[in-house]
């Protein structure tokens, strides 16, 4: 940026913003830049309120109705009373704990081992983070197709491939599973951990991400410091990597809780539900009730009654975003001490009761889980043993081999874990619909063919879904894009009253599930005639994109020097000439993250999709995708072409962006 001072005479600079002593009467009540902030916020206040806060307040009042016939009774709070005894409720509520629970564990392990083992390695990590990414980019009903498949006891590849390895019987015989092969959808034991593993399978790139965003934030001197003093690599793990993440992990096991405890689609893709009630979710529940039963109160309650786990979750992640400000240091007092004690306690105590809250509530999958988990950290423990005894023997040498091929091997079975599906995906889309079905050449098509993508745009209107999930993905992301810079830049520059408190609500709403909101934004859309129509999705995917938009973008914009805009402004920039002129410039990683978060999130969204749109017409690619699919016959060929051409745009976006994807989480959502 060139600046006036490169003139040769002197310039008269405009004096700074007022102080405290020439504020008016009215910007000492409401902030010194309350006008400009009402601008910045007016569109984002509107669609939050009107999106979310409207339809939750209706929720509630809808909670206590009950539809007899054409009418809704005021019931007060019988529709709460009856879930104490509704078998079915509680179902749902517990096969969501264990879902949510199994899944985090796992991703936490694997995504941590995963940002170590990519942080560690100089040569090829941008090319191995894009190709660990791509589960987590890809749509949630190409998971579910790909999975689904693979899982299938007589035509998938994966008893195929664990019983040509001994895997299999070894399971079998270890009682890890009941019987070989294993129907591993339709086997009440085994269903739920299918699920989780799929949910792992995709989640597990995100949580790498972040943790690799965190890696790079702790400081290199203070692994110097510790490998001087003779900390071992176990050691250097224990008192810096993991004390290092601790604000990363909690905030990144906060958010994906929330996801992963609201997840629907997914489920309602790979089982729906079953077999029985197996792994119905208490979102499914709802839905059950509001949407198939048309008892709105009734889906209402169990949605609303879901609401004080919701809120512990996000009054967790809201003291953890705080951590940085100084209110949270223990003073040496008395009372000091008792806080200190408290909460080196606390931890403790809360991993016991939740060990034993998730024994209790799955006996048959909490030895299996724990034997697995068992076996990860041993290995992972033998290895950096087996380094550190080199290492202090003098072998450097040795223990640089020894830690690069375990690193290698690592790497390649968790890129045959995340690629696998993938793979598979690939390569049914170009196979004859003979090999498909004879399963002949299952692992590469003999001879290639585009016979899937003609049989794809013949039998099936996948143009006219694809253009409608393009008009919809692009609305919505623009919508996002716009609200969140102007709303973001309020909250993390302006000042005005009410700042904190709008910046909570955001998050709130942020967090809020898109189980709490369908139903009565279903509601909504019946009495403005909007249901299947392409404008009842650009209406509602605000309510995910624009606040995680604003959040990021938030502490984004925070992370930005504000020395830079203070020189603007001296130099006779105007507030929004200084927005412009230099924060936006510097804001476009964060910019490029949020846009490909928000595209990603609405080319993927199903569960607003799934209740709002019928008609072919009107579909979007997931919902669509999912309507292929008739009772038992399941056309694999055309839904693997789908799938292939639903995820390649997306895939090439997060190649192009995924330096600037990075940058962004570390500027702004992973900082806070």
């Amino acid at each position: 940026m060139r600046s006036v001072r490169s003139a040769p005479a002197p310039v008269r600079r405009p004096a700074p913003p007022p102080g405290p002593g020439s504020l008016t009467t009215t910007q000492r009540r409401l902030g010194r830049d309350w006008r400009l902030a009402a601008l910045f916020l007016a569109p984002t206040a509107l669609l939050v309120g009107g999106l979310v806060l409207v339809p939750i307040a209706r929720s509630i009042l809808t909670s206590t109705t009950e539809r007899h016939g054409a009418e809704s009774v005021f019931v007060g709070l019988d529709n709460y009373l009856a879930l104490v005894g509704d078998d079915q409720f509680r179902t749902g509520v517990v096969n969501s704990f264990v879902f949510t629970s199994y899944a985090e564990i796992f991703k936490v392990v694997l995504g941590l081992a995963a940002a170590l083992l990519l942080h560690h390695r100089r040569r090829g990590r941008a090319v191995l983070t894009g190709l660990l990414l791509v589960p987590w980019v890809v749509p949630t009903v190409v998971t579910a197709f790909s999975w689904r498949a693979l899982f299938d006891p007589i035509f998938g590849s994966v008893n195929t491939l664990l019983t040509d390895s001994g895997i299999g019987p070894l399971l079998a015989s270890a009682h890890l599973v009941d019987s070989w092969p294993a129907g591993w959808l339709s086997d009440p034991s085994l269903a739920m951990p299918s699920v989780i593993l799929v949910n792992v399978w995709k989640g597990v790139p995100f949580f790498t991400v972040c943790f690799l965003a965190g890696l790079k934030a702790i400081p290199a001197d203070q692994y110097e410091a510790a490998t001087i003093d003779g900390a071992s690599a176990v050691q250097r793990f224990l008192h810096v990597t993991l004390p290092g993440l601790r604000h990363v992990i909690t905030v990144t096991v906060t958010l994906s809780s929330i996801w992963t405890f609201n997840n629907f689609d997914l489920i309602w893709l790979l089982t729906q539900g079953g077999p029985g009630d197996v792994t119905a979710p208490y979102v499914l529940v709802a839905y059950s009730k509001a949407i198939l039963q048309l008892q709105y109160g009734a889906g209402a309650a169990v949605t609303l009654v879901m609401l004080p786990i919701i809120g512990g979750l996000v009054f967790v992640l809201v003291r953890t975003l705080r951590q940085d400000d100084g209110t949270g240091r223990i003073r040496h007092t008395r009372a000091g001490r008792w806080r200190g004690t408290a909460r080196k306690v606390l931890p403790w105590a809360v991993t016991v009761v939740f060990v034993g809250a998730l024994a209790w509530a799955s006996p048959h999958i909490f030895w299996k889980a724990a034997v697995v988990l068992g076996v990860i950290l041993l290995v992972a423990a033998v290895a950096g043993r087996v380094v550190s005894v080199l290492q202090a023997r003098g072998g450097r040498r040795a223990s640089s081999v020894v830690s690069g091929i375990g690193s290698g091997v690592a790497l390649a079975g968790l890129l045959a874990f995340v690629l696998g599906p993938l793979y598979w995906i690939a390569v049914t889309a170009f196979k004859s619909e003979g090999q498909v079905v004879t399963r002949m050449n299952d692992l590469w098509p003999t001879p290639w063919t585009l016979e899937q993508f003609g049989a794809l745009f013949t039998n099936q209107p996948f143009g006219r879904w694809y253009v409608n999930t393009l008009l919809v993905s692009a609305a919505s992301t623009a919508v996002a894009l716009v609200c969140a810079v102007l709303a973001g830049y309020a909250l993390a520059r302006l000042r005005f009253r009410g700042a904190q408190g709008f910046t909570v609500t955001v998050l709130l709403t942020y967090v809020m599930p898109g189980a709490l909101l369908f139903i009565p934004l279903y509601q909504l859309l019946i009495g403005l005639r909007l249901t299947d129509s392409l404008w009842s999705l650009v209406l509602t995917y605000p309510t995910f994109t624009l606040p995680f938009a604003t959040w990021l973008l938030t502490g984004y914009f925070a992370s930005i020097p504000a020395e830079l805009e203070e020189a603007a402004l001296v130099d006779g920039c105007t507030r929004v000439q200084a927005f412009g002129r230099v924060v936006l410039p510097l804001a476009k990683p964060g910019l490029l993250a949020v846009a490909l978060f928000t595209l990603t999130n609405a080319w993927n969204e199903f569960l607003f999709a799934f209740v709002f749109i019928t008609k072919d017409d009107y579909k979007t690619l997931p919902v669509g995708m999912q309507s292929m699919i008739a009772g038992d016959v399941v056309p694999q060929g055309q839904l693997a072409a789908a799938s292939l051409l639903v995820s390649i745009p997306v895939v090439i976006m997060y190649a192009v962006g995924q330096r600037f994807l990075t940058e962004g989480l570390t500027a702004g959502a992973v900082k806070g």
